[in-house]
């Protein structure tokens, strides 16, 4: 089970903190705008008497306010074709312990959200991964290089899109190739579209579930963390049309009781009434999104893509290994000028070693994870830190 590049670096994290060296974390996907207040005020007002179990699948008026949420995208579904989850996390989990047997193989575009690793690890899983580049942006290659992974083995292909970690849309045409491969080699395609608000180009958002002649092969992965910040109540689904599937991911519900039930009268609650929440929270992250890529690109020897949809971006640094640098910059370095916030020793920068989101080993190691969910000032001043850390690195290495 491979550690989290994500918060593996977070007891040097905590030290740092206790020294009084202020942080500002771009390692992970925690948005620091706040929750609808039509979700909060029913956290404050709740007027059961009993916190009680939910149905394993979910609350009915909860799946049902989806239907309603997904309609908006085309997207066509009953209630019963949606389960709630722990999480979107603990949707991919099902998904891979009821559609693949210990050893069973899935094809995933590389770099890609690292827990998908260790949620193939605890289903006995095999992660294939086909490369994508940073100098290409990240697209996917040509179909021979996924057809060159699949054997008896294979059952599934993994995507996200738009993608966690590298902010990449995927195109019409490089959906119909997916589609095409599900269907010629009768894989099942799980698709985690967790992000499909932030999509900042004017190119169509192509989910899964609207690909024509798959509807049986498709998973679709889903959470309110992003969309609603609302990381912590732990809510996410599972869809899809495949009765099978969805009898099988039940077994698993019912052994883990249901999902939690404060989060599920939260994040209903939050699904109608704030269309104008969420076009406000799109147009910060597009304000957001410029203002990291440009700072980065500025910075002599980085270099990133312009990601088309989520809010991360993967960065390449002037480093040869930026998991040591990443815990350098926790451990050694300490700005401190005339603009670090009273009572503070100095301050620094937390990123995500981008290695980590890789399986083949030896690929992103000059490569880090930035999640532009700050401020913009603390975004510009994140940048600033980032290249006063460069410098420094240099003359110690």
């Amino acid at each position: 089970m491979p550690a989290s590049p994500i918060r593996k670096l977070a007891p040097l994290a905590y030290a740092a903190e206790d020294r009084g060296v202020k942080i500002y974390k771009l390692n992970i996907g925690q948005p620091d705008l706040p929750t609808p207040q039509k979700a909060l005020d029913v956290l404050k007002h709740i007027d059961r008497t009993t916190l009680e179990y939910s149905p394993s699948q979910g609350y009915r008026s909860l799946r049902q306010a989806l239907v309603g949420y997904y309609e908006r995208y085309q997207i066509k579904l009953s209630a019963d074709e949606i389960i709630i989850t722990s999480g979107g996390s603990e949707a991919v989990l099902f998904a891979f312990l009821s559609c693949l047997n210990p050893g069973d193989e899935i094809i995933v575009p590389e770099p890609a959200y690292a827990n998908y690793m260790s949620f193939a690890v605890s289903a006995g899983a095999v992660i294939r991964t086909v490369a994508t580049t940073i100098e290409e942006g990240f697209c996917l290659p040509k179909v021979e290089k996924f057809e060159q992974l699949i054997n008896d083995r294979t059952k599934a292909i993994l995507i996200c899109n738009p993608n966690n970690p590298t902010g990449y849309l995927y195109t019409q045409r490089e959906m119909n190739q997916i589609r095409d491969l599900v269907k010629k080699y009768n894989l099942y395609l799980f698709s985690d579209e967790v992000y499909r608000e932030f999509i900042y180009t004017g190119s169509p958002y192509i989910s899964a579930m609207h690909l024509e002649g798959i509807e049986q092969n498709v998973v679709l992965i889903d959470s309110v963390s992003k969309r609603y910040s609302e990381c912590g109540i732990r809510i996410g689904a599972l869809i899809t049309k495949n009765a099978d599937i969805r009898k099988t991911v039940m077994k698993f519900c019912q052994a883990r009781l249901s999902p939690p039930l404060i989060g599920q009268m939260i994040a209903e609650a939050s699904i109608e009434g704030t269309e104008e929440y969420s076009r406000l929270v799109y147009d910060e992250y597009v304000e957001r999104r410029k203002c990291l890529i440009d700072g980065v690109n500025r910075i002599p020897g980085c270099y990133t893509p312009v990601p088309m949809g989520a809010f991360y971006t993967v960065a390449q640094l002037p480093v040869e290994d930026t998991e040591k640098f990443c815990a350098w910059c926790l451990s050694d370095f300490c700005w401190k000028d005339d603009k670090t916030p009273e009572g503070k020793v100095g301050e620094t920068i937390m990123m995500a070693p981008a290695a980590g989101f890789y399986s083949t080993p030896g690929m992103g190691m000059n490569q880090v994870r930035l999640a532009y969910v700050l401020n913009k000032k603390d975004i510009q001043r994140a940048l600033f830190l980032l290249e006063k850390a460069l410098e420094q690195y240099k003359q110690v290495k």
